[in-house]
């Protein structure tokens, strides 16, 4: 049997509560060829310069899905129920100008200037308006799970308003989320029978979750109404409108990112400051430290632990390896955010620390579309929650997480309390 390279082992479900060791070990070779011919770049100097490398592709359309090793005699690959449904770019699978010129249609209805410089600080009130009724809703209750009461409630909801997506939709796209999840598998246990089976009902989540996006912009065409997807729909600005696909799929993007990943930063900051009550305590009695608070949980906890869209057009020569041309990239943004030539005692948790500079919402061109409202979505709710819940005690650590390796997040945090404040 031939042996797992870190990165395997760092992608086995059984690691996913702990990934780090795996990534000590392969930050090693900071750029790793695996067994299926993918390159895994792990340290952070050399994802940063390859983020801003123009010969490095994030077009699906110019990259090779990813197979399980041959050795293995793997089947399938694992990643393509989204790769097929996805059959139009979005912002985060394309190059410019494609992408340089949708993100800048997109840019104004969302992160607010030069229309609406406010757009996301003028959500603040809501933000804490709905954190506020979340924690008041636990008043009596002796356990909470800080995922289904805290974590997921409060990103859905906010982005539900911003895009314009009726709430009582929400139990649909959230089947359709986690089905198309749960289908995707990077590692060895990729070509188990359970994995493989969950391909058909991954494939058409997908399918469904794009339809309902597409219907959803038709009804804006043909009525306007608020928030940003009917603003993209009836957008006349100097560079037209986006074809219905791209619209679609960017549609569909904006609904699984603009909660997805702020679920598993809240319920993460949740875990890690009760994993260190000392760091709780600090923030209970210095409430300001709540903004590099944030960044510094960000880069200990990645919520995106990598992407595997990225690929070589040209061949990359890089830490002594060369990248061929037509080879895919897997970027490790949880392990760079833990390496020590970037940051002092990465594994450490720090509420101050200086120069934090970390890729949670990775950089370059594709930096995260959604960050400041990410941000300030998860200022307010972790320094509601430290502030409010009395004596939160973590009852099982660690607790158990769900499947996805790319989008790492525990399932569920349960939590003992003694009550909640005023």
């Amino acid at each position: 049997m031939v042996e797992e390279t870190p990165w395997q082992q760092a992608l086995r479900y059984a690691n996913r509560a702990n990934p780090y060791p795996f990534y000590e070990e392969l930050r090693k070779t900071p750029v790793a060829r695996q067994p299926d011919g993918t390159y895994v770049v792990s340290t952070y100097r050399e994802i940063v310069t390859l983020l801003h490398d123009p010969r490095v592709s994030s077009d699906p359309r110019k990259c090779p899905a990813p197979v399980a090793a041959q050795e293995e005699g793997s089947a399938e690959p694992v990643a393509e129920p989204i790769r097929e449904a996805l059959t139009e770019p979005n912002i985060i699978t394309c190059d410019p100008p494609e992408h340089d010129r949708d993100r800048r249609m997109m840019t104004p209805h969302f992160v607010g200037p030069p229309h609406s410089p406010h757009l996301i600080s003028d959500l603040e009130p809501e933000i804490h308006r709905l954190v506020d009724g979340l924690l008041d809703g636990m008043r009596g209750k002796n356990r909470i799970d800080a995922v289904d009461d805290f974590a997921y409630p409060l990103p859905v909801t906010v982005i539900c308003k911003v895009l314009g997506v009726p709430l009582e939709d929400e139990p649909r796209f959230h089947h359709w989320i986690e089905t198309a999840l749960d289908a995707l598998d990077f590692g060895p246990e990729a070509a188990s029978e359970e994995i493989q089976s969950r391909l058909a009902g991954g494939r058409q989540a997908v399918q469904e979750f794009g339809q309902f996006a597409a219907e959803l912009l038709d009804r804006y065409a043909q009525q306007p109404g608020p928030g940003m997807l009917s603003a993209m729909v009836n957008e006349d600005g100097p560079e037209g409108r986006m074809s219905k696909g791209v619209l679609a799929s960017n549609a569909l993007l904006l609904i699984f990112a603009g909660h997805e990943t702020t679920v598993n930063l809240i319920a993460h900051s949740v875990l890690t400051l009760l994993r260190h009550p000392e760091a709780l305590e600090k923030l209970r009695r210095r409430p300001e430290l709540i903004l590099p608070g944030v960044e510094e949980l960000l880069r200990f906890e990645s919520s995106v632990q990598f992407w595997h869209t990225r690929s070589a057009v040209e061949d990359i020569d890089i830490a002594g390896t060369t990248i061929p041309k037509g080879a895919s990239i897997f970027l490790a943004y949880g392990s760079a955010n833990r390496d020590p030539e970037r940051f002092t005692d990465p594994d450490e948790l720090d509420l101050e620390r200086r120069n934090n500079q970390h890729l949670g919402f990775s950089q370059g061109i594709h930096f995260c579309f959604g960050a400041p409202l990410a941000r300030l979505e998860v200022q307010i709710a972790v320094g509601e929650f430290v502030r409010r819940v009395q004596n939160p005690r973590l009852v099982e650590d660690p607790p158990p997480y769900r499947h996805n390796q790319i989008f790492r997040g525990p399932r569920h945090v349960l939590v003992d309390i003694d009550g909640i404040r005023d």
